[in-house]
This record gives C-alpha cells, structure tokens and sequence, in this order.
C-alpha cells in the first residue's frame, strides 16, 4: 500500500501564493471582480504584508491584471499556455540532443544520480497532491536541464516555467497523478544514467506532452464551469 508523504510547511508567502492561486484556477474570482485585499486576508487568514507579496508574484506570472484601482484577475488563455508548453518541450529536448549532437558533450551524471536518489525517496513516499508538488516538478526539470550543461537554456526553462506555474496546478489533483509523475521521473533518469539518450528524449517529449494534455483538459472544464456561473469547489472537482 502507498504511503502518503508528511510534507514540511511551506513558507507563509508560498503558501498564500498557492491558495490564492488555487482560488484563481478554480474560478472562485471571477475576472471582473477587483480583489480587495482586506476580504482576502480574511479568507486567507492572513496578514496585508504576504497578501500583497503573493499578488505580486502572481502579476508577475501573468495571473492577474494591474489596473487604476487595483488588481484583476486574468481570464485563462488556452492557446498562449499551448505555446508556452510548446516552448517548453523544445528547451527541454534540446538539452538532450544537443549532447546527442556534440561528442565532447556529457550529462553530469553526480546530478542525474542526485535527482535519482531524490525521487526515489518521494517514490517510497509520494507526497500529497498539491500546488507544492508543482514546484517540486519544476526543480526536477530544471535541474535536469542543467545536468546538461547549458546555463542559458537553464535560464529559458525557469522563465517558462513561472509563467506556467499556477495553471500547472491543474496537473497534480489527484495522487494517481503524482505516483505516475514521480515514476515517469525516474524512468528518464534511469535512461540518461543507462546513456540510452535516444529513449530518453522519447520518454521526456512524452512526459511533458501528457502534462500539457491534463492540464488542458481540467483547464477547459474550468472555463467551462465560469462560462456557466458557477465555481469549482475544488480543483479536484474538475476530474469528476
């Protein structure tokens, strides 16, 4: 039987950044309505001070909108997620064939070991799903870029990423999600280590595209549920 992970508390900024955002993604603010800051800190349960630090990272990721009077949120974009993600893959898949291109090249196997060693334990015991395992799935692929060795696509990826970060909580609602992650994971590093790059590049196109179609999908029942009035009660709503 699978064991679920006891996560260590994030920090305050993370965690008000992640609700607020889960509020957003599930369409509990509709994106006519200002937000005002004393009703979300009440909501929240929180302070003025990380309120404010989490809205503006969330401007900053493109989730809401800053206006004379304040901040808006920013209705889902479909089409500019699929190119985000189209970037993403293509920043990715280069730093595997680029070392498939150029003999001289090698992965930094001490970081792909690192990584191996790392997920292997959350595959013993998977964490919860939340929006903390999105950040956990952005430092894996970072750092896999990196083991390849070039700093500037490095740079690229983590620019994409914030961008994408929120919608990607659509991605991790269930643990069933999280468990097949966390295999797939392993699977491309196992690859990379084993030196079959070829099929570790296959396995990492299909692992990112998988992701994108998830997140699609719940993205599109999202925007469906607001089309209709209504809110998502929970993220987790939007697979049933």
């Amino acid at each position: 039987m699978t064991t679920v992970r006891v996560e260590e508390p994030v920090s305050l900024r993370d965690r008000v950044y992640l609700e607020l955002g889960k509020l957003l993604m599930a369409g509990e603010i509709d994106d006519r309505t200002r937000l005002v800051e004393s009703q979300l800190c009440e909501t929240l349960n929180v302070s003025r001070t990380p309120l404010r630090e989490a809205l503006v990272r969330l401007h900053a990721d493109g989730m809401l909108e800053r206006r004379a009077d304040g901040y808006y949120p920013v209705a889902l974009d479909i089409p500019g997620v699929r190119d985000l993600y189209e970037l993403r893959i293509t920043i990715e898949l280069r730093g595997i064939t680029r070392i498939l291109e150029t003999d001289e090249l090698r992965y930094d196997n001490q970081r792909l070991a690192a990584l191996r060693a790392e997920w292997s334990e959350l595959k013993a015991s998977p964490p919860a799903p939340d929006g903390d395992m999105v950040l956990r799935d952005e430092a894996f692929h970072v750092e896999l870029c990196a083991a390849s060795g070039n700093k500037a696509m490095v740079a690229a990826l983590d620019n994409v990423n914030r961008r994408i970060r929120l919608i990607r909580m659509y991605d991790f609602v269930t643990e069933e999600r999280v468990i097949a992650t966390i295999d797939e994971h392993l699977q491309i590093v196992d690859l990379l280590l084993d030196g079959q790059l070829d099929a570790g590049r296959t396995a990492l196109h299909e692992h990112v595209g998988v992701s994108f179609e998830v997140v699609e999908r719940r993205a599109l029942r999202a925007l469906s549920a607001r089309a209709l009035g209504q809110s998502v009660t929970s993220l987790d709503a939007l697979w049933k």
